[in-house]
């Protein structure tokens, strides 16, 4: 594989991994807090209506979970391509 085809290969890696990071947290943020926020209102979760959690919470929650997502995957990414730090 060439320097080029190698770099290509890995930035489109990476996209794929940020664009499927990024529609899980647009579907959870977005999706459960905002459009199914009523058909989940009819849950509780820890005493409060689970779409109204999904709005408050869950969305930052599943954001900082999926940060180190990103990190494990882009540290496979790197050592699969020999740019491992360590």
């Amino acid at each position: 594989m060439t320097q080029d085809t190698s770099r290509q290969a890995y930035w489109r890696a990476n996209l794929r991994y940020l664009v499927i990071l990024l529609t899980i947290w647009f579907v959870v943020s977005y999706g459960f807090g905002i459009f199914l926020a009523d058909a989940l209102n009819a849950i509780t979760f820890l005493g409060f209506p689970l779409g109204f959690w999904f709005a408050q919470q869950g969305s930052i929650y599943t954001f900082v979970v999926l940060i180190f997502v990103y990190v494990a995957l882009m540290n496979k990414l790197d050592a699969r391509f020999g740019l491992s730090e360590d």
